[in-house]
């Protein structure tokens, strides 16, 4: 196990068992497409409305029943998930439109290694250079609904259509664009009004902006969670008969306050020998100078101590951190790996500026960065 652990154990991602990965593939399962694994034992039906709120934790939803009565109604009986590693949209919308752990749909993370080129790919922004089906040649659960003579719909936001990640990660669905919390629903209602059996998918992306800018403890995360209750209402409210809503996340969020914050920038035990620094605040990947992995290893664990999990990559991996990994996607993981514990975050303000602003963080190994919900609806 991982040497000179923090206080609590990291939570890991049960994959297999009770992940994003397993939802996805349980959602295929309960519509009836052959040869898709059933782990969450989901009830058969007709259609199947999956609400993704980008951030939503359980611990956090957990904490405000009165800004979300609706959706803390539905978690007397809902359950946690947890997410994967990293904690982070990029990799937990993969394993959402893949239905495969992190290991083995190879997008690990916000920012990775491209291998042999000494250049990261950022999963968000994307580079025009890196082909989204060659970075991720797999089925998507929108295609292999589509081959099975389902409907395959997505609801998001117009700025996302035929981005990188949407087509690595969610290639096969018709998208419909929704800009505001008003045209999620109706889009999402007009998806599933349709005849036949279907898959829908409507995302919403705005309680995670609103945590990173002014935290998942503000006043104004608040409120907006009273936005995403309406909006899992009033999808709710417009089920046809035979429809199951899911409602989930992607990941949890956490405050850094200043105090919590680990500048790699001005570290320079934390620079040494380090030839790219990826991943983000709470998911870092180390990739190291050739020859250097050991002496970059030992030094972060000597900096960080107890405030990280810190691991080399064959050990994250022996542990089971991303599931059982490709070995094609390996050279994507930093030699070195580390999560923060507790509320601590390891920024680079020089070469992350606006990054390293951000208040409310996400992607480490902690119960609030993993532990995303699970919510059950059904029109029958």
């Amino acid at each position: 196990m991982i040497t000179d652990l923090p206080a609590s154990l990291p939570t890991l991602p049960r994959y297999g068992e009770s992940s994003l990965a397993d939802l996805a593939s349980s959602v295929l399962a309960s519509l009836g497409v052959a040869g898709e694994a059933n782990p969450l034992g989901l009830a058969p039906a007709e259609r199947v409305c999956l609400l993704v709120v980008d951030g939503l934790g359980w611990e956090l939803l957990r904490e405000h029943p009165a800004a979300a009565p609706f959706l803390s109604e539905l978690a007397v009986a809902g359950r946690p998930l947890t997410a994967g590693f990293p904690a982070t949209t990029v990799t937990s919308l993969a394993s959402l439109g893949t239905g495969r752990p992190p290991g083995q749909h190879g997008l690990l993370g916000y920012q990775v290694a491209v291998p042999g080129q000494n250049r990261l790919l950022n999963g968000l922004r994307w580079d025009s250079r890196v082909d989204p089906v060659a970075w991720q040649p797999g089925s998507t659960i929108f295609e292999r609904a589509a081959a099975a003579g389902l409907g395959a719909r997505r609801v998001a936001q117009a700025s996302l259509a035929g981005t990188g990640l949407s087509v690595a990660a969610m290639r096969g669905a018709q998208f419909l664009s929704a800009d505001t919390v008003g045209a999620l629903v109706a889009q999402g209602a007009a998806a599933l009004r349709r005849p036949g059996p279907a898959l829908a998918t409507v995302y919403h992306a705005d309680l995670d902006s609103t945590g990173h800018v002014f935290g998942c403890s503000s006043d104004a995360w608040r409120y907006h969670l009273g936005h995403v209750d309406k909006l899992a209402e009033q999808l709710a409210g417009t089920l046809p008969p035979g429809t199951v809503l899911y409602v989930t996340a992607d990941h949890g969020m956490t405050d850094v306050s200043a105090q919590d914050r680990i500048d790699a920038d001005a570290e320079p035990a934390l620079r040494e020998g380090v030839a790219l620094l990826g991943g983000d605040a709470r998911a870092r990947y180390v990739y190291a100078e050739p020859g250097a992995a050991a002496d970059v290893l030992a030094a972060w664990r000597e900096v960080l101590g107890l405030r990280a999990w810190v691991a080399s990559r064959e050990q994250a991996i022996a542990e089971g951190w991303f599931g059982p990994v490709d070995p094609a996607f390996a050279p994507r993981i930093g030699d070195v790996v580390a999560a923060p514990a507790g509320s601590a975050a390891i920024v680079a303000t020089q070469a992350e500026p606006r990054e390293s602003r951000l208040i409310g963080m996400h992607g480490s190994l902690t119960p609030s960065d993993q532990l995303v919900p699970l919510l059950t609806v059904s029109a029958r």
